[in-house]
């Protein structure tokens, strides 16, 4: 897998662009990860975590991430899309002051559920728990971003 490039480097190619604040969109975005992280957690205690449903976690797990990223950014006024928006989005952790150890660890998420997404790759329990680790940890320091926009 290639390096992230800096959030810079996708505003000079035009992967990120600079826009009106959308706090609308964004309390949407917020609300949509609450709802995904809820039922993260209603299922894990419910059916627990497994080979079979480990592919879900994962996809599940990045998403409520990815929307809480991609919500902060538009309250900040900005907006990916095309090829690499999500690489873009993932390099504005930086942005908010996340280790370089996070930002890589969610980049290779979002490269392993793009496997899962288009390419049918199978991910075991074992790496699932990892995932749902991280969600724990960096989920709350994510949702916490918006407090001091309130």
């Amino acid at each position: 897998m290639r390096p992230l490039k800096s959030f810079e480097e996708f505003i000079e190619q035009g992967t990120i662009r600079k826009s009106s604040p959308n706090k609308s969109r964004a309390r949407s975005l917020i609300n949509e990860s609450q709802k995904r992280k809820r039922f993260i957690d209603q299922a894990i205690s419910k059916m627990g975590l497994s080979d079979d449903s480990a592919n879900v976690y994962i996809e599940g797990s990045y998403d409520a991430l990815i929307e809480l990223i991609r919500a902060r950014m538009l309250i900040k006024g900005f907006v990916s899309s095309g090829e690499g928006a999500h690489e873009a989005e993932v390099s504005y952790m930086r942005k908010m002051e996340f280790g370089e150890r996070q930002v890589r660890f969610m980049n290779d998420l979002r490269y392993y559920r793009n496997g899962i997404l288009y390419y049918g790759k199978e991910f075991n329990a074992e790496f699932a728990k990892k995932v749902l680790e991280f969600l724990k940890v960096i989920y709350p320091k994510l949702l916490s971003a918006f407090k001091q926009d309130t």
